[in-house]
């Protein structure tokens, strides 16, 4: 059995999570999300999750940075991603602070408003985002461009910043960190 557990990160708020996992025969059950639990190990306001996404991503793909004004619980339903969070908070003691993480089936990271997440596919994978507010155009939040040499970030598959298969047009052309925190 895996036990559930969490672990805090260099970026406050932020927190690393193990789901509960009970292996079997056939494969195993993860625990996607029980309250019960994460109240009792993660201090937070936890309210009902209004809208969870999935999104399949190609190997050497990036998705993000973004921090909309949600919480959101992260997590790989399938394959292994490098995950990239930013704080982009003005009051948080850790903002502009990179936090990277490889991210396979059973950890999850819950990502406080604010926070900036995003990742590189290492393999085809399924990410599952759970969202505290719905998801509307136009709503409050801060992109970074996951392009940013400033931020440090050493992608495991070599970036092509013309390849929109890599990367999207809006992602390669958000704002720096040093501009969205300006």
């Amino acid at each position: 059995m895996g036990a559930f557990g969490t672990e805090p990160t260099t970026i406050d708020g932020l927190t690393i999570v193990r789901a509960f996992t009970v292996p079997e025969p056939r494969g195993e059950i993860r625990e996607l999300f029980r309250r019960s639990r994460y109240e009792a190990e993660i201090p937070h306001e936890w309210v009902p999750w209004t809208q969870i996404n999935l999104s399949a991503t190609k190997r050497g793909a990036i998705r993000g940075l973004h921090a909309e004004s949600m919480t959101k619980l992260v997590t790989v339903a399938a394959g292994r991603v490098f995950a990239v969070f930013v704080d982009t908070r003005t009051d948080s003691a850790t903002r502009g602070v990179v936090h990277t993480r490889e991210l396979s089936p059973g950890v999850q990271v819950l990502v406080p408003r604010g926070v900036c997440n995003g990742f590189q596919a290492l393999e085809d994978s399924e990410y599952l985002y759970f969202f505290d507010e719905e998801w509307t155009p136009g709503m409050p939040g801060v992109s970074v461009t996951p392009l940013d040499p400033e931020l440090g970030i050493i992608w495991p598959i070599p970036v092509d910043p013309a390849d929109r298969a890599q990367v999207s047009e809006k992602d390669a052309s958000a704002p720096s960190l040093r501009e969205a925190l300006a």
